[in-house]
């Protein structure tokens, strides 16, 4: 195994990860034709390289509302995985305990096109999650973050925001978005998953040193709201990347065994209730 750095933590929980299995249909105008990558493809290629025990599955965007390919992952996963669905707004309670259930325990709100979820929805969305005991997992433009603060800061349930803040064009740490993205965090009901430099660095591999100035700020300021996860099999990217050099960048990113062993397996277990 290339490994840089020669270090895994027993129960690290990788906290954003995709299953696409061919007999699941796809939306209609799909962005992306993902390639079949069943749960054994993901044991294979991230968790045996990588020594990862557990795992968040996250309902893509090209299967809309239909979570079965994400709940029979969790099925043949079984308790060292949980799942994040995409729901309706108008979802029964009903719905929402058969998916806890299984083994969901927030929603999905992918703001990036094409969507399923309005921005309108979200605040009432969030006081049913609150009730259920969920969370919202968030993605959308960092660079958008100040005029979406204030309704963040007050969403009653926990909230995740996906990979490093997806900032489309990579930001400073100075720059008023994500300062706007570290008050968020600073409300302590937030978490952000340290994930999927590649998707928006400029800079480019294997450091992605634009991106990962931000992940290692964000690890260094608040290292009790960070979480990692490789995001695979990384929509839309041909070739893929290589899993160990990005989880080796954690090391990067966070220098200390005691940080490391908070994204990887402190927070998670606190958050996905492992």
């Amino acid at each position: 195994m290339n490994r840089t750095v020669n270090a895994t933590y027993p129960g690290a929980c990788d906290c954003h990860v995709h299953i696409y299995e061919v007999q699941y249909p796809l939306v209609p105008n799909v962005a992306w034709v993902p390639r079949h990558s069943p749960v054994s493809a993901y044991r294979r290629e991230v968790q045996l390289p990588a020594g990862l025990e557990r795992a968040v599955i996250v309902q893509p965007t090209g299967y809309g509302f239909d979570n079965r390919c994400t709940l029979a992952a969790l099925l043949q996963l079984g308790d060292s995985a949980r799942g994040i669905a995409v729901i309706a707004p108008d979802a029964p309670d009903a719905d929402i305990a058969r998916l806890h259930a299984a083994g969901i325990r927030g929603v999905r709100y992918m703001m990036l096109d094409p969507s399923v979820m309005t921005w309108d929805t979200l605040e009432p969305m969030a006081a049913r999650m609150d009730d259920a005991g969920w969370m919202i997992d968030l993605q959308f433009d960092g660079r958008e973050m100040p005029e979406h603060e204030a309704v963040v800061k007050r969403l009653p349930c926990k909230l995740v925001i996906d990979h490093n803040g997806k900032f489309l064009e990579p930001v400073t740490p100075d720059h008023p978005s994500f300062q706007s993205l570290l008050r968020v965090l600073d409300s302590g009901k937030v978490w952000i998953k340290l994930s999927a430099p590649y998707e928006t660095s400029k800079t480019g591999a294997p450091g992605y040193d634009d991106v990962s100035l931000l992940a290692r700020t964000l690890a260094e300021k608040f290292p009790e709201r960070c979480l990692w996860a490789s995001n695979w099999p990384h929509p839309g990217r041909d070739p893929v990347p290589a899993i160990v050099p990005l989880y080796d960048l954690l090391f990067s990113w966070a220098t200390s065994d005691e940080t490391r062993r908070k994204i990887l397996v402190d927070n998670p277990a606190q958050l996905y209730g492992f």
